[in-house]
């Protein structure tokens, strides 16, 4: 997900994406502990799109 599309989100409903895509990161992770995901760098974008998410959502804190 680009910076962009994020900054469009509204704060309350990114800090709910935000959970959801912690979550299925963190699936992500065991399942590719358990048995090798086909294509490994989906944690890095993961884990990418995480960051991004909660920097938006924290320049929005410090902006209101």
């Amino acid at each position: 997900m680009k910076i962009a599309e994020i900054r469009q989100i509204p704060a309350n409903e990114l800090a709910e994406r935000i959970d959801t895509e912690v979550a299925k990161y963190n699936q992500m992770l065991l399942n590719h502990s358990i048995s090798p995901l086909e294509n490994p760098a989906q944690i890095k974008t993961a884990r990418r799109t995480i960051a991004r998410m909660k920097t938006v959502l924290r320049e929005i804190e410090l902006n209101k």
